[in-house]
């Protein structure tokens, strides 16, 4: 059992969520608008390290000095995420140096309490008072981590540098065989373009005929040349299938989370322009479960802001009555073209689009296929004829041409050939006109490549080719997730004592260094070998892992022996100076630790040892003299016994039901939660503003995977004791409220946990209703019930047969709260009569309780 056990998947989820408390592991930044931070890799690189049992000085030197390895590897970089989980801020008014000085105290504490056991945080405003640590010296270690690269203002993105891409060795060599292939196709789309015989209708001596156009301004990728923006602050979101399958394209833009959240594009590099009779259009799906109140489409013309609305007017400050509302938010789960007259947009032929903003309120919304039709004159629209988009450029900056033709474009035209003629002095350089000859032919070149509106099917096919690559490799590049690394800055800022705790008051300098009462530090030789170089992260992390170090193995093996047995050989695992609990077992304590490092930090092996001893395999049974002389088990004269940690509670009940999904990993999942959580704590700019939960197999992942918002922690977890994660924790408090009680008989997690569990009862218990009692004690709690128990639910059960008889109505309410659905072979009354049995069973003090 303890092998299997070991070996599973399972282990490294369940070690890993004490490490993430530890760590402060959370989904966002923690304040202000405690916004969406990347931080998943991190989390799922510690599930991995414990699944495949990496030692623990391996584990220590990756978080702490990762990326000062030797060629870090992904996992390297991904593993320095440790001191990135530190709470950040992007408040407005807030000091960027204050900032900076915040985040390395944060970084010192944690790290002083994660290997060492010490209050060191005690230091920050004057000498510790209890532990031999001096101000000085906690700020020589403060010396480590002052250099962090990344800035006092996080920006409120999920991205703030330093940032790291997770491209796999699978997806660098797609990359760059798309990269390879747009680059051909685009040098064989502009080789064509500059070979194509272009006739500017501009020259035409017949007028040429008007002609209908059907300009698409957003699709799979932004305009070239654009800049846009989210709301968010984050990168805008892309959907493809099977997330969503667009009407236009393989991408649609997501939008989600936030009261007004906008995707907004501007200073386009490619004229759009209203044609005569003009009609815009947009695809618009809003989901399902978590419809949109309101959706807004603007315009920035060269007459203003052109803006129409569906949905509430009131989340734009309208009305009905106002003339840009066009009526409701469109049906939900499925796409719908919009389509809006140029007049409802006060748009007229010829009018420049200089900007587009797409927005919705709430809820969840995708955007696609933004596109224009009508009717233009070629010889004056500016992607048809050259020389009317070189004369609207004419003075004018444009983005994303190359430095040679800027100038040139924005000089304006040439004069006409008979008025040069005349003007030409005798002396005329030809070597001259023939340059400009050939940067004006290039510049045609670009405008027929980057610009022009091209009718001709070969060279158009051509485009199209070039246009699919890119589109190919932008898709594949953003689809790469990316976590926050730890990195320093190139140059080290001057650390210094800052007296009494303030950031803006520096004493004297000090440079990294360790606390006098432990052993000192290795220091390498500098390049120039004349003295020792200065001491790094990496030098750190050695140190604490160093045979003389008396601290790091001891509070290590006391932290998995709490996990344990609910309580370390010393109690106060978070502090071992001279205030926190003398180690019960002091030999122990020492024996312990000596066999951890002697044994090569095998923590599975470790496990094994305390898991298999006769200390562990106790019957958690007490005599009350036994519970009067040691009531907390300090001398472990019985087995633990200790209610089981949120997480455990929630995955037992989904485990049981058989409604557990075990995929790992990945970014973290909304489940069921009451309504009105997030709503209370989040500017309305924020993009954890709204919680939208998730659906499908998602609302059964392990807990570990739950989405955590630092300022409403999920429910299910901070009832039963799970941090919010702002700071180092190494002990959750077991409290015991009737909060919990209600969670466990109401939630709708446990109640649909009780259904799915209640149709495993009557699908494999067996025949009779003892049967079925039996088969559900045996699942639950591993043990046979005994003859009293079997007549008390055998009762419940009869009771509750009897009430939903007499009311199949409640039974059909009983059986349908949750997504899953029945599965229809049983009858209501009896499926919702055997809910209420799981649900009793489930909320047995045993059943959330480890003996």
């Amino acid at each position: 059992m303890v092998e299997r056990y070991l070996k599973s998947p399972q282990y490294g989820e369940e070690m890993a969520r004490h490490w993430l408390d530890v760590a402060r592991y959370a989904d966002t930044h923690g304040l202000h608008l405690d916004n969406e931070r990347t931080m998943w890799a991190y989390r799922d690189w510690v599930i991995r390290s414990f699944n495949k049992n990496q030692p623990f000085d391996a584990f220590t030197r990756e978080q702490l000095a990762g990326d000062l390895l030797p060629n870090p590897t992904s996992d390297q970089l991904v593993a320095t995420g440790f001191n990135r989980c530190n709470v950040t801020t992007s408040e407005g008014g807030a000091i960027e140096s204050e900032w900076i000085y915040r985040y390395a105290v944060d970084r010192t504490s944690t790290t002083i309490q994660t290997w060492m056991g010490l209050t060191g945080g005690c230091a920050v405003c004057h000498d510790h008072k209890y532990d031999p640590l001096s101000a000085r010296e906690f700020y020589s270690l403060y010396a480590f981590f002052y250099s962090a690269a990344d800035p006092g203002m996080d920006r409120n993105t999920n991205n703030t540098d330093p940032f790291f891409k997770l491209t796999t060795a699978e997806q660098q060599v797609a990359l760059e065989k798309l990269a390879a292939r747009e680059t051909e196709a685009r040098r064989q789309f502009e080789t064509q373009a500059n070979q194509f015989d272009y006739r500017d209708p501009a020259d035409s001596k017949v007028p040429v005929e008007r002609r209908h156009v059907d300009d698409v301004w957003l699709d799979d990728v932004f305009p070239a040349g654009s800049r846009p923006t989210c709301s968010s602050r984050n990168p805008s979101v892309w959907s493809m299938a099977p997330e969503i399958n667009p009407p236009m394209g393989r991408r649609a833009l997501k939008q989600f989370s936030a009261s007004n959240y906008q995707d907004k594009i501007e200073n386009l590099t490619q004229p759009f322009i209203v044609p005569d009779n003009a009609r815009v259009s947009v695809w618009v799906r809003v989901d399902a479960s978590e419809p949109s109140a309101a959706l807004m489409l603007e315009l920035f013309t060269n007459r203003g802001n052109r803006r129409v609305h569906w949905g509430d007017p009131q989340r734009y400050g309208k009305s009905r009555d106002d003339k840009n509302w066009l009526g409701e938010v469109p049906a939900s789960g499925q796409w719908i073209q919009l389509e809006i007259p140029a007049q409802k947009l006060e748009l007229q032929p010829g009018d420049s689009v200089k900007g587009i903003a797409l927005a919705q309120f709430g809820g969840i919304a995708w955007w696609d296929g933004l596109r224009i039709t009508g009717e233009v004159a070629p010889a004056t629209d500016v992607r048809s004829s050259f020389a009317a988009w070189w004369k609207d450029r004419a003075g004018k900056e444009t983005l994303g041409i190359p430095g040679d033709l800027a100038a040139l474009l924005k000089g304006g035209p040439p004069i006409p050939p008979a008025v040069a003629d005349a003007q030409k002095p005798d002396n005329t350089n030809s070597d001259a006109e023939k340059q400009a000859a050939e940067l004006q032919s290039k510049l045609r070149g670009y405008y027929l490549s980057n610009i022009a509106r091209i009718d001709d099917p070969e060279l158009r096919q051509s485009q199209l080719t070039w246009q699919d690559a890119h589109v190919s490799r932008v898709a594949l590049d953003e689809a790469i997730a990316g976590t926050f690394i730890f990195k320093d800055l190139d140059k080290p800022r001057d650390a210094f004592v800052m007296l009494r705790g303030q950031y803006d008051k520096p004493g004297e300098k000090v440079e990294p260094n360790v606390p006098a009462i432990f052993p000192p530090i290795s220091r390498r030789a500098s390049p120039d070998g004349a003295q020792p170089a200065r001491p790094s992260r990496l030098d750190l992390a050695n140190w604490l892992l160093s045979p003389e170090h008396p601290l790091t193995a001891r509070v290590t093996v006391n932290r998995f022996w709490q996990q344990v047995f609910g309580t370390g050989l010393v109690k106060t695992s978070y502090d071992f100076g001279s205030q926190g609990e003398s180690p019960s077992h002091p030999e122990l304590l020492d024996w312990l630790a000596v066999w951890y490092r002697e044994h090569g930090w095998d923590t599975k092996g470790l496990i094994r040892l305390i898991v298999t001893s006769a200390t562990f395999r106790q019957e958690a049974r007490v005599t009350p003299e036994l519970l009067r002389r040691d009531p907390h088990n300090r001398l472990y004269a019985r087995g633990p016994r200790i209610r089981l940690d949120a997480e455990q509670i929630r995955d037992n009940a989904l485990f049981v039901s058989g409604l557990i999904n075990l995929q790992m990993g990945g970014r973290g999942v909304n489940s069921y939660q009451p309504p009105n959580i997030w709503e209370p704590v989040g500017y309305s700019d924020s993009n954890t503003r709204f919680y939208l939960q998730d659906h499908g197999a998602s609302l059964y992942r392990r807990s570990i995977y739950t989405f955590l918002k630092r300022t409403a922690p999920p429910p299910f977890m901070s009832n039963f004791d799970g941090p919010n994660r702002e700071q180092f924790c190494t002990v959750r408090e077991r409290s015991n409220t009737p909060l919990q009680a209600l969670q466990l008989l109401n939630d709708t997690q446990h109640f649909e946990a009780a259904r799915a569990f209640g149709e495993r009862i009557l699908t494999e218990g067996g025949t009779t209703p003892e049967d079925r009692i039996t088969f559900a004690y045996r699942t639950t709690l591993s043990r046979s019930p005994n003859p009293d128990e079997v007549a008390v639910v055998l009762q419940a059960l009869k009771n509750c047969l009897a009430r939903y008889q007499a009311d199949p109505a409640a039974a059909n309410l009983v059986i349908a709260v949750g997504e899953s659905k029945p599965r229809g072979q049983f009858e209501p009354t009896e499926l919702a009569a055997y809910t209420l049995i799981s649900n009793l069973i489930l909320n047995l003090d045993e059943t959330v309780t480890r003996n």
